[in-house]
């Protein structure tokens, strides 16, 4: 299930998250807006990164370096705010300026994130790598930076400015991976793993991550360059209730019926959202995936007492 931002809370003209939204964040570790940034920004953005035509092009590494050298994109010192990271009616600004957008960072890192750093990926067809005598593949799994046992969190914007189709190789990422923490490329030896999404999306999509989720760039099978460009923004403020908080239950917290439930499902709730299974869990280890859930959800919350289906309340029961 993707989550799609909505207007039902708002700080001045920012549209923040519902309560059900950043459960699905902290179950997840995504949220995804498809098509939301208009056409506009997304040919101007285009167009000043420098995009050329395929038959113009001689190489990978000649129009990377070309990109590099006169693209409009700026550079930004790491811990520069966001509020002055990109220029006035420029399309970055214009991207992180609208309501949706704006709302869904301030819901997760706060309305005075700081910047951490962006890059424009390309990935080329694969006639750019067969004429070189190389071969076309797809970008390892990883994990952004480096092991970061926080409980606070970074969140990473990934804009598609054009159409992005099954044979462009979207990026790949694996929802409910960001709270198992490796060392950045650990995982690179694996290849698909069970429940991995790719990205396909309409011009204008963006995906909001949280730092730790594992992804890795698709192999482009198709005859067009595909471009995403991702920025990563950091907190300075505690991440405590930053969404629209009027629909968040409030403590005491009742438990449900657990594995003997009456054949009764409860699939709206905090507990049942937090709980839900990936498909690439396993049936032992899956628990502590819903244990570190839990234990996300008190950060976001401030709340010491929340537990889910009992899984962190059995491990802190110590009776004087």
């Amino acid at each position: 299930m993707s989550v799609t931002v909505n207007a039902e809370g708002s700080r001045g003209d920012s549209m923040l998250l519902s309560t059900e939204q950043m459960a699905q964040f902290a179950a997840r570790g995504f949220l995804r807006l498809d098509g939301v940034i208009p056409d506009d920004v997304n040919q101007a953005f285009l167009t000043q990164v420098g995009h050329a035509p395929e038959d113009e092009i001689d190489s990978v590494a000649t129009h990377y370096r070309k990109v590099m050298r006169t693209s409009a994109v700026p550079r930004v010192p790491a811990g520069t705010p966001l509020a002055e990271a990109y220029a006035s009616g420029t399309p970055l600004r214009s991207l992180v300026d609208l309501p949706q957008i704006r709302g869904a960072i301030e819901s997760l890192v706060g309305p005075r994130s700081v910047f951490d750093h962006h890059f424009l990926h390309i990935t080329f067809p694969p006639r750019f790598y067969l004429r070189q005598d190389q071969v076309p593949k797809a970008q390892h799994w990883h994990q952004d930076s480096t092991i970061d046992p926080r409980r606070a969190f970074d969140i990473q914007l990934m804009y598609f400015p054009h159409e992005v189709t099954p044979e462009m190789g979207g990026t790949r990422f694996l929802p409910g991976s960001h709270l198992r923490i490796v060392s950045e490329a650990a995982i690179s030896r694996y290849q698909n793993i069970r429940g991995q999404q790719h990205v396909a999306c309409p011009a204008g999509s963006l995906l909001i991550m949280h730092h730790g989720i594992w992804h890795g760039g698709g192999r482009n099978e198709s005859e067009r360059l595909r471009y995403m460009f991702k920025i990563r923004l950091a907190p300075t403020v505690r991440q405590e209730r930053l969404w629209d908080t009027s629909d968040l239950p409030e403590p005491p917290h009742g438990q449900r019926a657990i594995f003997w439930t009456g054949g009764r499902d409860d699939d709206a709730s905090i507990a049942a959202i937090l709980t839900r299974p990936e498909p690439w869990f396993e049936a032992d280890t899956m628990r502590l995936e819903y244990i570190n859930r839990a234990r996300f959800w008190r950060h976001l919350t401030g709340d010491a007492t929340f537990d889910a289906d009992y899984w962190l309340t059995r491990i802190e029961n110590e009776p004087p």
